[in-house]
């Protein structure tokens, strides 16, 4: 165990969270992605996993570490419910929660189209399957910068 740092965290997802760069893309999926063969295609170029645990969880552990990006618009992604794409899931709602509680002020996820996101997500820094099991629990984070102290 570290001090601070949340446990759902693991060694693998950690190395890769510190190995991104500012405007690098993660990927938080569910159990129904494409997970392993989308990540396979990404610069990690393999799966991670916080198994057992919901997308909103995941992302609430991810973003205790991992700034977003101030410099764009769209650096919390949601994967578009297909023929539906104003409709917000539960389980979108909760990630939704959790970015806005890390970042200390609403701030909107963008819809991307389904396939749209699956040719996203291939060029993503990395890929983490989460054991979110509710439909459309696929999200997409910009990495930004932190900023010096003063």
């Amino acid at each position: 165990m570290l001090k601070n740092i949340d446990p759902l965290l693991n060694a693998d997802v950690l190395q890769a969270l510190r190995a991104m760069g500012h405007g690098d893309h993660l990927v938080i999926c569910d159990t129904n992605f494409p997970a392993d063969s989308v990540a396979r295609a990404s610069v990690l170029g393999k799966l991670l996993r916080m198994d057992n645990v919901t997308a909103a969880r995941a992302a609430e552990a991810i973003l205790s570490v991992m700034p977003l990006d101030t410099f764009i618009d769209d650096a919390a992604q949601r994967m578009e419910v297909v023929g539906a794409p104003d409709e917000i899931p539960v389980v979108q709602t909760e990630v939704q929660n959790a970015i806005d509680a890390a970042e200390g002020k609403l701030w909107p996820m963008v819809s991307v189209e389904r396939y749209a996101f699956y040719d996203k997500a291939k060029q993503a820094y990395a890929v983490i399957v989460t054991g979110e099991r509710r439909f459309y629990g696929c999200f997409m984070l910009t990495k930004g910068v932190l900023p010096p102290d003063a």
